[in-house]
């Protein structure tokens, strides 16, 4: 060893210590740190070298577990007053800061920031009405239950939840597959001659059907939420969410063309949709309506400014101007003064019933066909509604809670379902509203909500002239933020290639599949590349770091310097079925030990060495212990004179040497980032174990956490030829054992036969 090494060894490293451990393990003693300021902190450490044997028996003692399973379900379940309250604040998260509620700080924020919210919500519930394929003041059942209930379970302080134009987009496809127009013709006059649409009938038919979508999602949401799997989120990616809700984005522009142009076509639904759609309107623009078009074209115009003027103003602008309000207001009175429906042929909302509905119970016997449709608006309504919530609650210092997210959701959609809405979820563009307004509680989503009731109780019937095409020119200017997503792919081939192949699955999947299959795909899509990433790990050979306890690839770095005869071995991955014959077949070829070769070339060694023996005059011997070595070792004779100082063996014929067949005596296993490992991985390492043992190559474990050496007791991994003694908690303690175990048998490597100070035999 370079004398650079030595020098760290004594400094930095444990120094090596006798194999019997003893009986209480040294302190740490911390270095003084010097007197300059700008001077590293240091350390020393001095211990014996530990292994898990040694761990187990003398260092680490698991806590008595003295309770038993009774006496820990009889604590569990006991009531008490805490419990009590600690449920009751779980349940309804309102009681955690209503009752600290600060009025003078708060009130006039939220009250400014809830009628904002709530004439953006207006709009926007009357627009995504359409996008579900219900009449418009459904929106506004929607906008104005579900946020209301929101505010008492929900734990998010700036989110705004109601309709969202994703969710609404896929209920229509829903609800258009089980009711479209062909099942409501009906013959003209009594006759069969032509038939024309029963508009009531069918929109009946649709709103039954959403409802009972909504009420299964509610179910499905609560159920996840009261299961505790708000993890699920986690499998929804960012570029998946971003790649689907993009995709998302170009289905809702598509399906609002027609309503933007005037142009009567029917809708579509099912894979290939929105080309299907595309071309119908294409196809078809030769009937635009010029004057829906116009007043399309200028409504857009108008809010796309108006939002450009809000983001660059947004600092000095006390309140965003409330440009979807004030297309509401001036296209509705333009409608009304000109008469555009009568004489000019444009589509209006029409008939808008003043009041709320009775509850009433769905029509579950629609339930069978709904159940997969159900599963993906809940769990996208779910993940769009907790990606916003986490990323105002990180902006504004609170934590949010995702199994009770789930249950408010839940309860929002399955509640609600029973007066006549459908799903909602989480609007990025109300949610930015609400928060860049000054809202500090949901206190603004329930102002928000109540501005939306007075519309539903009292105002209602004013809308009924507005024009269908500036709720489509809403809808197309709240998806800017959605198309301003395509940027990620320039960002994402910069940063993450498999990140911008999800991404892209996503979108395309998205837009030629559907919403309901492109999310299968691109969630299948997903979980195809972690499984890669853990087939296509990152592997290497570790050397030391002269002067620190520092282990790193040698291909990488230059100060990197391998120990003689010692390979650590290193796996960026945990071992199970997927990746075991991986695992395997990367340690042979990065240690360059490949048992099958190393006894094929014994055997050939062996063949040579008894056919040079039967050649041979019987006095020459092979040493009586040249079995019993660590290595495979090769007899070579050579005539060589005895050696003055005893330290070889003398034959008439020739002396013995005995050459390694390998260079390598030592394989350290780093497993410190594996997590887990499963019964074929476990069999898989003692398999190669044992190979490694044949050929006389000992292989040792480094960096195990505790998790996993309790796994590997499950398994049984420690038995047989795979003892504790094998593992080590660090690699500079396997490496430093590894080390001193040929220095102990190089004598025997060398003088098999041990010898007296004359040459002879000893004393």
């Amino acid at each position: 060893m370079r004398d650079g090494e030595t020098r760290a060894l004594a400094a930095m490293a444990p120094e090596e210590a006798p194999e019997e451990a003893p009986e209480e393990a040294p302190e740490e003693a911390p270095e003084e740190a010097p007197e300059e300021a700008d001077s590293q902190p240091t350390y020393r450490i001095q211990r014996p070298v530990y292994d898990e044997a040694f761990l187990r028996s003398q260092l680490l003692h698991r806590r008595g577990n003295a309770t038993t399973l009774r006496q820990r379900l009889a604590q569990r379940l006991r009531c008490s007053s805490q419990k009590a309250k600690a449920a009751a604040f779980s349940a309804l998260p309102i009681l955690t800061w209503l009752p600290s509620y600060p009025l003078r700080q708060y009130l006039f924020s939220d009250v400014v920031s809830g009628l904002s919210t709530g004439m953006v919500q207006l709009p926007q519930g009357l627009a995504y009405a359409m996008l579900a394929a219900v009449p418009p003041v459904y929106g506004l059942y929607s906008s104005f239950y579900p946020v209301l209930l929101y505010t008492f379970f929900g734990t998010s302080r700036h989110i705004s939840v109601g309709t969202f134009a994703v969710v609404s987009l896929m209920i229509g496809a829903v609800v258009v597959r089980e009711a479209p127009d062909a099942m409501f013709y009906v013959p003209a006059n009594g006759t069969n001659a032509s038939a024309v649409l029963d508009v009531e009938a069918r929109d009946a038919k649709r709103v039954q059907v959403a409802v009972v979508l909504t009420t299964l999602v509610g179910i499905i949401q609560l159920s996840f939420g009261l299961l505790r799997f708000g993890f699920v989120a986690i499998y929804l990616t960012e570029p998946l969410v971003r790649g689907f809700t993009t995709a998302a984005a170009v289905h809702v522009v598509v399906s609002q063309l027609k309503y933007l142009l005037g142009v009567k076509t029917r809708r579509f639904s099912g894979p290939l949709a929105v080309l299907h759609s595309l071309r119908a309107v294409l196809g078809g623009v030769a009937g635009t309506n010029l004057s829906t078009a116009a007043l399309g074209l200028a409504c857009l115009v108008f809010l796309y400014a108006v939002k450009d003027l809000n983001e660059r103003f947004k600092k000095t602008l006390p309140v965003p101007v409330p440009g979807e309000i004030i297309v509401v207001i001036v296209s509705t009175g333009v409608s009304y003064g000109m008469s555009l429906s009568q004489d000019y042929g444009v589509d209006v909302v029409g008939k808008i019933p003043t009041g709320l509905l009775p509850p009433a119970v769905p029509d579950f016997s629609l339930l069978p066909s709904l159940v997969t449709d159900s599963f993906a608006v809940a769990i996208v309504g779910f993940s769009m509604g907790i990606s916003l919530a986490k990323t105002f609650a990180l902006k504004h210092g609170y934590s949010v809670d995702g199994n009770q997210e789930l249950i408010a959701l839940g309860l929002c959609n399955f509640l609600s379902s029973f007066f006549q809405t459908f799903a909602i979820s989480c609007s990025m563009s109300r949610s930015l509203v609400q928060e860049s307004t000054g809202g500090q509680t949901q206190i603004a989503g329930l102002l928000a909500s109540l501005v939306v009731l007075l519309v539903v109780v009292a105002v209602g019937f004013v809308f009924r002239p507005l024009p269908q095409t500036a709720l489509a020119a809403i809808i197309m200017v709240n998806l800017l933020g959605m198309f301003r997503q395509l940027r990620d792919v320039a960002a994402l081939w910069r940063t993450s290639r498999l990140e911008l192949a999800i991404w892209l699955v996503a979108f395309v999947a998205s837009v030629l599949l559907g919403l309901d299959y492109g999310l299968l795909v691109a969630l299948a899509f997903a979980l195809l590349t972690v499984i890669y990433r853990t087939q296509s790990p990152q592997s290497a050979v570790l050397g030391h770091v002269p002067g620190t306890g520092l282990y790193c690839d040698v291909d990488e770095y230059e100060e990197a310097v391998e120990y003689e005869g010692i390979k650590i071995f290193h796996f960026n991955s945990s071992i199970y079925f997927a990746n075991s014959d991986l695992y395997v077949n990367t340690l042979k070829e990065k240690t360059g030990v490949d048992p099958k070769a190393l006894q094929a070339a014994r055997n050939a060694q062996k063949n040579r060495r008894e056919k040079r023996t039967s050649n041979r005059e019987p006095s020459l011997d092979l040493c009586g212990k040249a079995a019993q070595q660590e290595v495979t070792h090769e007899v070579l004779s050579y005539d060589v004179e005895e050696q003055s100082n005893g330290r070889w063996g003398s034959h008439e014929e020739g002396a013995v040497f005995l050459e390694p067949l390998t260079a390598v005596h030592s394989v350290v296993l780093d497993w410190t980032p594996a997590a887990f490992m499963d019964s074929v991985g476990a069999k898989a390492v003692r398999q190669v174990i044992k190979e490694f043992a044949e050929v006389e190559v000992q292989v040792v474990i480094a960096g195990c956490s505790r998790s996993l050496l309790d796994e590997l007791d499950t398994l049984q991994f420690f038995s047989g030829v795979v003892t504790p003694a094998m593992a080590f908690p660090t690699v500079h303690d396997a490496v430093l054992r590894c080390r001193r175990s040929p220095a102990d048998g190089a004598a025997q490597r060398f003088h098999p036969e041990p010898r007296g100070a004359d040459g002879g035999p000893p004393d």
